[in-house]
């Protein structure tokens, strides 16, 4: 008789459990009134994440994300390697506790 931990294929066993992550990402610099909200969910349509991105009054962008964690570093990388780099003088991310309520990747403007 077979054991249960022998029943279990290999490729199962070696597969890596992909870790969500939840982020709030704010961005400064020349980030309002160039089109940065729009291009930030448009990049969002490659990756599988949800998630919205706002102006903020003080003149930053506010970015909150949720996904598998390589598929949220990866958007971010897109982020800040893109096009949308020059216009990023800086960047700070926290990690959230709960998941970002959100139907699919939208820019919000509460």
């Amino acid at each position: 008789m077979r054991s249960a931990a022998a029943a279990v294929p290999r490729a199962v066993k070696s597969q890596k459990l992909a870790t969500m992550i939840s982020l709030q990402v704010f961005y400064e610099g020349n980030v309002q009134g160039v089109g940065f909200r729009w291009s930030v969910r448009h990049a969002a349509k490659g990756f599988d994440v949800t998630g919205w991105v706002r102006n903020l009054r003080d003149g930053r962008v506010e970015l909150q994300v949720t996904g598998e964690e390589d598929e949220v570093r990866a958007f971010l990388d897109r982020i800040a390697q893109g096009e949308l780099h020059s216009l990023i003088h800086k960047q700070t991310e926290k990690r959230l506790d709960e998941a970002v309520a959100a139907r699919g990747f939208e820019i919000r403007y509460d």
